[in-house]
């Protein structure tokens, strides 16, 4: 693996560090104090997350500045998202009606999300983000 793709895995963990916890958090007061089913508070949790998640991954991780592209960036990006979020819904789902313990269904969420992080990366990383950003072309003397 090459030292520029090591230091955007190092960068995808930390936006990790930032937007995992966040979904935690979120999902505890959707659950606990607002009182939503365990299905609804984590689809609201994992969406509210995925804004601050897309910001970061896309100008600190892969550093890019030029302007958002709807149908190649932003769309795909939310797809991703949506993928682990119809996996964990179903899992932290099927969790609640097991248990209703706020604690495994943190678990589930957190486990679901880890089966697709490093596939993410890769999906970010070799297609999502990899454009160029537009360069003006030089102008003749």
């Amino acid at each position: 693996m090459s030292h520029n793709r090591l230091g955007k895995l190092w960068r995808y963990a930390w936006v990790s560090a930032v937007t995992v916890p966040l979904t935690q958090i979120l999902l505890l007061i959707f659950y606990s104090l607002v009182g939503l089913p365990g299905t609804a508070a984590n689809a609201l949790a994992v969406s509210l997350a995925t804004i601050p998640g897309y910001l970061l991954n896309r100008s600190w991780v892969w550093q890019k500045s030029d302007s958002h592209s709807l149908s190649r960036e932003m769309l795909p990006f939310w797809a991703l998202n949506l993928l682990g979020l119809g996996l964990s819904t179903l899992a932290v789902g099927w969790a609640d009606r097991q248990t209703g313990n706020v604690l495994v269904l943190v678990a589930v969420n957190i486990a679901t999300f880890g089966v697709i992080w490093g596939a993410k990366f890769a999906v970010l990383d070799r297609w999502l983000f990899t454009q160029a950003n537009p360069k003006p072309k030089p102008v003749g003397n």
